[in-house]
C-alpha cells in the first residue's frame, strides 16, 4: 500500500495543478519506499533532489497562476512555499552529513504538509484560477 494516496479530496480542479500534485505525492511515495527498503544513500539522495527540484517547479507554477488572477493571499502563499523548500533543504543537508537518516518523522512531515497545504491553501486560490 502506498504511503500517501491520491484521492478526490486533493482535487483543486485546475488540471495542471492536479497533475503536479499527483507527481508530488508520487515523489513522497518513492522517497518513503526507498527509505523503507533500505536503498543506499545515493538512491535516496537522488529522490530528495528530485523532490526539491519538482517542488520548486510546482510552486513556481502555482505562484504564476496566483499572480495572473491577482490572488490576494499570494505573498503569504509564496512565503509558505519557501518555508517548505527551506525545511526540505535542511533535511537534505542533515541527510548528506549523515547526522540524521530519513525517519518516519520526516516522512510524516512531508505527507502532512502536502496534504494540508493542498486541502487548505491551494483550494483557496484554485477557484479564482478556474474563473480566469
Amino acid at each position: 500500500m502506498a504511503f500517501m494516496t491520491w484521492d478526490a479530496a486533493f482535487n483543486v480542479n485546475v488540471p495542471d495543478i492536479d497533475r503536479q500534485h499527483q507527481k508530488l505525492i508520487e515523489l513522497v511515495n518513492r522517497l518513503h519506499d526507498a527509505m523503507k527498503n533500505g536503498q543506499g544513500q545515493d538512491a535516496v539522495g537522488r529522490i530528495i533532489n528530485e523532490l526539491i527540484d519538482y517542488t520548486t517547479y510546482h510552486f513556481s507554477t502555482e505562484e504564476t497562476y496566483m499572480a495572473k488572477v491577482e490572488f490576494p493571499s499570494r505573498m503569504r502563499h509564496k512565503i509558505v512555499h519557501q518555508q517548505f523548500v527551506d525545511k526540505v533543504l535542511e533535511f537534505k543537508k542533515s541527510f548528506e552529513q549523515n547526522s540524521v537518516c530519513l525517519s518516519m518523522k520526516v516522512m510524516d512531515f512531508l505527507k502532512d504538509w502536502v496534504r494540508t497545504h493542498i486541502q487548505t491553501m491551494d483550494k483557496q486560490y484554485a477557484p479564482a484560477t478556474v474563473r480566469a
